[in-house]
């Protein structure tokens, strides 16, 4: 069953990008570049005076035909050919011109919203997909670079010739003129008639090709998972049937597109024949003369060529303006985690005690359930604690919170005594080093992805981290060794050797406080044992915390603490904290007995 496609941003959205005046938003990005604007605004009067100078040209040519003075003629014509080389080269300034403004002014506009959105706190991304904001930098700014590379200077040219070419067909014939003002009224009903009509079923094609694009998206983005459940028939299917309802309705749109131009074929010629025939029988009766006509006809041609130009330019300049909407509302967007105008400077060096004072804090798409609950919790310099609790317990919002991707709602996280709200997210950062449960690997090098803790690293301090990390032999066995690049999201390697590739990072990185989310959770036995030899060294003199379930970390901590629905329930050794019973002491039944692992 074909899936309806969804109405991106509804109808309100759809109204927003009627507004042409919100290009103003891109004032900012033109603002750099006045220089080339005035130029190519010079370039485009220009050409539209010289292609309203031409059949003026060209009338003096037509009417010395009979001419006995071949100078005379010989001059309208060398005239007439100047005119056409000016237009010529003016043409291709104005194109070079804008075209460059254009390139330039969107390559701003892509650099820009990518260091806002980059900047973003995790909330934003709860509540614009990564997808949405992707198509905003590629998709809308292509628009965008349409309209300001060619359509604009198209557009203000055409309203140029319009304008001065209906004043000069006034001056030309005042009587012809107002026979072609007669007939337009004829022309323009089928085009807004059938032209709304256009506009519905393009707005429907365009919300089809998008679902056709998100369906084929979503089955490649997970071609295993399709695959090893045998559903490529149904994919196929599902696929097939939306890219057939986006072709019926482009029929549909390709049929009344088809119809207008004929009806405004029709009427725009047999009107330009009805003129003509009144502007010969004109012409005999000497009421004017032959070039005057030609001139008439060359004006009535491009004025109607503007009024063609312009209805299609005006869809482009609606669709790039509800684009610049989308872009100027990104860029206007407010993160809800910011630094402060004036950052306190970290004190130097780090310690690493870290601090929540009665933090609570919910998750914007659940905000009716606490993530942290009066949460109190002291980690002294030095000091590893592991975080053990049940999935949804709040073991990683409290990494998160330390590395403050969000705000607690009440109460404070301090480093050394500093309140993090008070520091510059980047200094303060910094100071951390982390790996995560699922490890992040770039479309680069082995080195390169272990570089990325700490980019001035030499590749000699990379291979030891390399090596401290147990990652070194299955590095050097790859092709290219550390040059090997390791394929979109690591897909050339295995969990477990992403997992020694992120150790490897934070190795690298050195920091005073290392943040561990499940960091062996993807080793087999022998791997884990090498691997956490490495974090037993690196977490030495360090402050760490461990949010693990494996009972080898676990005991190795210098405190352990249970955590359940967001609160902290119990703290201690794990000796202690078996004795207490509880929540720690079934979850180390369950997890840690069970698999023979318990000591």
């Amino acid at each position: 069953m074909a899936r309806k496609p969804v109405q991106n941003g509804g109808e309100a959205e759809r109204e927003k990008s009627k507004r042409v005046g919100a290009l103003r938003g891109l004032g900012p990005f033109l603002g750099p570049y006045r220089v080339l604007v005035v130029l190519a605004g010079l370039a485009l009067i220009m050409t539209a005076s010289l292609s309203l100078a031409l059949p003026m040209a060209v009338r003096r040519v037509v009417d010395n035909f009979g001419t006995e003075n071949d100078a005379i003629l010989d001059k309208y014509f060398l005239a007439a050919i100047a005119i056409a080389a000016l237009l010529a080269v003016g043409t291709g300034l104005r194109y070079a011109l804008v075209t460059r403004l254009g390139e330039r002014v969107v390559a701003d506009i892509r650099m820009a919203v990518f260091n806002r959105v980059i900047a973003m706190s995790p909330g934003f991304f709860e509540k614009t997909m990564t997808g949405e904001v992707l198509s905003r930098i590629t998709t809308d700014t292509t628009l965008i670079l349409s309209v300001i590379g060619s359509s604009v200077s198209v557009a203000l040219r055409n309203v140029l010739i319009f304008l001065g070419g209906m004043v000069l067909m006034l001056l030309t014939s005042a009587k012809l003129t107002g026979l072609v003002l007669l007939i337009v009224p004829l022309v323009i009903v089928p085009i807004l008639v059938m032209g709304r009509r256009l506009r519905v079923l393009s707005r429907e094609n365009q919300d089809w090709i998008a679902a056709s694009s998100g369906s084929a998206s979503e089955a490649l983005t997970s071609v295993q998972t399709v695959q090893a459940f045998t559903h490529e028939a149904a994919s196929r299917g599902q696929f097939s049937d939306v890219t057939e309802k986006s072709y019926d309705v482009a029929r549909k749109r390709i049929t009344v597109r088809a119809v207008m131009t004929v009806l405004v074929m029709f009427l725009v010629f047999t009107g330009v024949v009805g003129v003509l025939w009144i502007g010969a029988r004109d012409v005999r009766m000497d009421a004017m003369s032959s070039g005057e006509l030609v001139q008439f006809v060359i004006y009535a041609v491009l004025v109607a060529g503007a009024v063609a130009a312009l209805s299609e330019i005006w869809g482009e300049l609606q669709r790039a303006a509800g684009a610049t909407e989308r872009l100027v509302e990104l860029l206007e967007t407010q993160d809800a985690v910011r630094d402060p105008e004036t950052p306190e400077s970290m004190a130097k060096p780090v310690k690493g005690e870290i601090t929540f004072e009665d933090v609570t804090f919910s998750y914007a798409s659940r905000p009716e359930t606490p993530a942290l609950h009066e949460v109190d919790l002291n980690i002294q310099p030095g000091e590893t604690v592991a975080l053990v609790g049940p999935s949804g317990a709040g073991k990683t919002t409290i990494v998160q919170m330390v590395q403050r991707f969000y705000d607690p709602e009440g109460g404070r996280v301090l480093v050394d005594g500093q309140d993090v709200k008070t520091l510059a997210r980047e200094d303060y950062r910094g100071a951390m080093a982390l790996v995560p449960q699922d490890p992040v690997i770039f479309a680069a090098s082995a080195r390169d992805n272990i570089r990325f803790g700490r980019e001035d690293a030499t590749d000699a301090e990379v291979e030891a981290a390399a090596r401290a990390a147990a990652a070194h032999e299955f590095i050097a066995a790859l092709p290219e060794g550390y040059d090997s690049p390791l394929g979109e999201r690591g897909v050339l390697l295995s969990g477990g050797q992403k997992q020694r590739i992120a150790i490897a990072r934070a190795i690298l990185r050195d920091a005073p406080i290392l943040l561990l989310d499940e960091a062996t959770s993807a080793l087999d036995a022998e791997s884990e044992r090498a691997v956490q030899a490495a974090v037993d060294a690196l977490s030495e003199g360090r402050t760490t915390i461990v949010v693990a379930h494996r009972l080898a970390t676990v005991k190795k901590a210098d405190r352990i603490v249970v955590m359940e629905a967001g609160r902290v329930v119990a703290m201690g050794s794990h000796d202690e904290l078996v004795a207490e019973g509880g929540l720690y002491a079934r979850l180390a039944k369950l997890q840690f007995t069970d698999g023979g692992a318990a000591g």
